[in-house]
């Protein structure tokens, strides 16, 4: 009897379970890999290779366009907006920063980063007037970009990564802010928190617990709610199922991270993104085999959807979440 009961109990709570996913529908099929996001009147815009960009209307899938903003083969890893535009830069040298018109997508060159090591791992608009790109650089020294007033140009800064210190191009998403801080995670030998007070503009360097050590190490993406609370989660690509010291928060701006779930989440993760309205109880992330939600500020995880292939998400909503990665972008409807 005992046992009858528990085997009963096990099946409702699976069943209560999948049903937290109401829907999930792929809206785009291409032949492409994408790896950063953006919304913006009720589409989907994203970037990736070939040089494609382009767009998905949520409401009608079929009302969706897409352009190549080079006769190259271009890959595009970051995507960021402001008002009237987004911008979206190539990995590799030379580093083109297209700007492209949210109405028309007539496109230009707006900066060119000619170094060798250019390579850019994410690019973000703090507001209109703001923004960071984060490159790879052949010195060790922290590279930023910067766009501030409609005008290009190098941050300048004394701040030296340690060797091996690099970021990972995996969602866009190694940048985040807030009205008083950004925040820049690092990962391979070294996995640390570089924080800007914008105000200011001076850069801390905070330690993490974070895994690091090796090249495949570290945090890939970071979120904020507010000027207090943010999480992280990364791990190893080169081992995907490994699960420990992948996921941290810090209620503290940053300066300190305490590690949560290790040992008990489903690995490797690319993309993470706390719910708008939830103050950072609730969060989606997704990694190369996996998508997962925790309801108690990032402290436990479950795995709701097994799909593979997915790298950046994004909240479109309370109870939405668009994904993109490889050949597609889909999106995930939960009901609470």
């Amino acid at each position: 009897m005992k046992k009858t009961f528990s085997i009963l109990f096990f099946c409702l709570g699976v069943i209560a379970f999948s049903q937290q996913i109401e829907s999930f529908t792929t809206i785009l099929n291409d032949k492409i890999s994408i790896r950063a996001l953006e919304l913006y009147d009720n589409k989907v815009w994203y970037s990736g290779t070939d040089s494609k960009f382009g767009f998905v209307d949520l409401k009608n899938n079929d009302n969706k366009k897409q352009i190549r903003l080079s006769e190259e083969k271009l890959q595009f890893r970051t995507l960021a907006q402001d008002k009237d535009s987004l911008y979206a830069v190539n990995i590799e040298s030379p580093a083109y920063f297209f700007k492209i018109d949210k109405k028309n997508l007539k496109y230009r060159i707006a900066f060119t980063d000619m170094s060798k090591a250019a390579f850019y791992d994410a690019f973000h608009f703090v507001n209109e007037r703001l923004a960071f790109a984060f490159s790879d650089t052949d010195d060790n020294r922290l590279k930023l970009t910067m766009y501030k007033n409609g005008e290009w140009s190098f941050f300048e800064n004394k701040i030296k990564l340690n060797p091996g210190e690099a970021a990972f191009a995996a969602s866009n998403t190694n940048i985040a802010s807030s009205k008083k801080f950004l925040w820049i995670a690092t990962g391979g030998k070294a996995s640390r928190i570089l924080r800007m007070d914008l105000k200011k503009e001076n850069l801390e360097v905070f330690e993490t617990p974070f895994i690091q050590g090796e090249s495949s190490q570290g945090m890939y993406s970071i979120d904020f709610y507010d000027d207090k609370f943010g999480i992280a989660v990364g791990g190893d690509y080169t081992k995907q199922d490994e699960n420990i010291n992948n996921i941290a928060t810090t209620r503290d701006a940053g300066k300190t991270w305490q590690i949560q779930a290790s040992g008990k989440n489903a690995g490797y993760t690319t993309c993470v993104k706390i719910k708008p309205g939830s103050k950072g109880k609730e969060i989606i992330a997704v990694g190369d085999k996996h998508i997962s939600y925790s309801s108690d500020f990032g402290k436990t995880w479950k795995k709701i959807s097994d799909e593979k292939g997915f790298f950046v998400c994004s909240w479109v909503n309370g109870n939405t979440i668009v994904f993109g990665g490889n050949s597609r972008i889909s999106v995930m409807k939960l009901k609470f």
